[in-house]
């Protein structure tokens, strides 16, 4: 047998599958057992099943480096799922669902009344500061009040097993045809687990985003014609714009496929003639939609589509504007947006984070830059952050002083030890650590995705997640154990 449930060390941290040594989970009781039955053999011919359907359906992901440019690679994938049980998976998903309508209405606020500004929840400081706050968006209610249509929110779970929300991504969420792709990848490869539990689906996931876009458009038409703008086929997400585009049916387009006419209309050019466009799922980021508005130089957007957006002709998800709260100094606020326009309590916790801004933080901060994660409001892909505990001293001294110079910039968090599951390193299975990206879609209802993408840090005792830095990916099982 190549896997010794027996051997596996949990230690002292929480594991998505087993207890203990030996002890699995009662929803992962059936898999573990499974695969204790597997010999090395077995486990090639899973793990090469797994490789040859990545292959066959192009499954990819592109890294940039300095000397060699942009590189395709497969995406890395490990054959043992994640199993979350569905009465637990309930609770996430209302906190989740808590959190997306309070940060629209909080998104919404900003552009317009501010009135959280005006009774003081919010500082004004922090939003005069905030370089994701667009001018040009301001005094513009999209539809149904909706400006972030598509959000994913990172989950982690500390050693005892808490669920915490790491941070929200706003502005242009990327994985989702990750998750899915999982999803078929191991169908094809455990096809008889799936007939041993009952794992909730995630494939409708593209006709929820369909309806949800339909949803916005302003002409109220059977079939409403709906875009995915990519920037190109060299960004990293490349793989994800034609993948979403080709499963709803829509168009993939570049900004040299779209232009505005005199009416503020917004039409795609083909082969029969010039298209409306009622909905565009823009890939792009704000900065480089409308080279109008925003950026000159920008090759990627399309001219006057800011225009046509205000003059309420076509719908933008997610709207110019959303990134605003895409901002992990707003995320520090979150428990106080929830409390103010939900007049609820928060029920899917932040982590602990001292704003930097604040001086009795900061000055903690200072003092204790060894013990914390220190991030940028702004950064993503796990990019410009500082990990104290396995960071130099000359690192650390780096980030005091790009704090004193700019603590409006800056959070900071104690290092939770994530979760680890299961992972196969050869044909052993090992501890690795990991996160969850759920995908929340807000149209007429909230709509949550039945798990998500689980990322999972590869190197050993590596927090790094991304798959830019080294991680990989796990198809995540909502399983109803009571069915």
């Amino acid at each position: 047998m190549a896997i010794r449930w027996g051997s596996y060390k949990v230690k002292d941290l929480y594991d998505e599958l087993l207890r203990a040594a030996g002890r699995p989970r009662p929803p992962a009781q059936t898999l573990c057992d499974h695969l204790r039955g597997l010999n090395d053999r077995d486990i090639e011919e899973y793990k090469a099943a797994a490789e040859t359907a990545i292959h066959v359906m192009g499954i990819s992901f592109r890294v940039y480096h300095e000397e060699e440019g942009s590189i395709d690679r497969a995406w890395p994938f490990d054959i043992i799922p994640r199993i979350i049980d569905k009465s637990e998976w309930n609770e996430i998903e209302a906190g989740l669902k808590q959190r997306v309508k309070a940060l629209n209405m909080f998104i919404n606020d900003l552009y317009n009344d501010q009135n959280i500004i005006k009774d003081g929840v919010f500082p004004a400081d922090l939003l005069s500061k905030s370089k994701n706050f667009l001018h040009q968006c301001k005094g513009i209610t999209p539809p149904l009040g909706i400006w972030a249509h598509i959000c994913g929110s990172d989950l982690v779970r500390d050693a005892q097993g808490k669920v915490y929300v790491l941070e929200d991504n706003l502005r242009v969420p990327s994985g989702v045809s990750y998750m899915l792709e999982n999803r078929h990848v191991m169908k094809r490869v455990f096809p008889e687990m799936f007939n041993q539990y009952n794992i909730l689906p995630v494939d409708d996931y593209p006709s929820q985003l369909y309806d949800m876009l339909c949803q916005l458009s302003p002409r109220q038409i059977e079939q409403p014609e709906i875009v995915v703008l990519t920037p190109g086929i060299f960004n990293s997400a490349y793989f994800e714009h034609a993948y979403l585009a080709q499963q709803m049916g829509a168009e993939l387009v570049e900004g040299s496929d779209l232009f505005v006419d005199d009416n503020d209309v917004v039409y795609m050019r083909t082969i029969e003639g010039p298209a409306r466009v009622d909905v565009i799922y823009r890939r792009v980021d704000d900065h480089f939609i409308d080279p109008e508005a925003f950026n000159p130089e920008s090759m990627l957007g399309v001219s006057g589509l800011m225009r046509a957006w205000k003059a309420g002709n076509v719908a933008l998800a997610n709207a110019p504007g959303s990134g605003v709260a895409d901002d992990k100094v707003v995320y520090a606020f979150v428990p106080e947006i929830i409390r103010y326009y939900l007049n609820e309590e928060m029920t899917l916790a932040n982590v602990p984070t001292y704003k930097c801004f604040v001086k009795e933080d900061r000055d903690y901060v200072m003092e204790n830059i060894e013990q914390l994660v220190v991030k940028p409001a702004n950064e993503s892909g796990g990019y410009g952050m500082l990990i104290g505990p396995h960071s130099t001293k000359a690192e650390c001294d780096k980030f005091r002083r790009l704090i004193r110079r700019d603590p409006r910039n800056y959070i900071a968090q104690p290092m939770l030890m994530l979760s680890t599951a299961p992972t196969l390193i050869g044909n052993k299975a090992e501890p690795r650590h990991l996160d969850l990206r759920p995908f929340v879609l807000s149209g007429k209802d909230i709509q949550v995705t039945t798990g998500g993408l689980t990322r999972v840090a590869l190197r050993k005792g590596s927090i790094v997640v991304n798959s830019s830095q080294g991680g990989g990916s796990k198809d995540t099982w909502i399983v109803d154990m009571e069915s």
